[in-house]
């Protein structure tokens, strides 16, 4: 579930590629609030697909390299 205020919920049962899904879905719809339901789960299942193909694996939570914009 997405928040107006950017927090997103994801259900803490979700693994491995699913829980990669459900951020993508729920990041989208924050991004793209005009965005339907089946657009947003179109775009969400091409990004998994090539994030996870590409090798994209939650394996540690370090939080210490800052993003394009600066931040951490």
């Amino acid at each position: 579930m997405a928040h107006s205020d950017g927090e997103i919920w994801i259900d803490p049962r979700a693994k491995g590629k699913k829980n990669l899904e459900l951020i993508l879905h729920e990041c989208l719809h924050l991004l793209n609030k005009t965005d339907d339901e089946d657009t947003i789960i179109r775009k969400s299942v091409t990004l998994t697909k090539v994030l996870w193909k590409e090798g994209y694996r939650r394996v540690d939570d370090s939080n210490d390299e800052p993003l394009q914009d600066g931040s951490i």
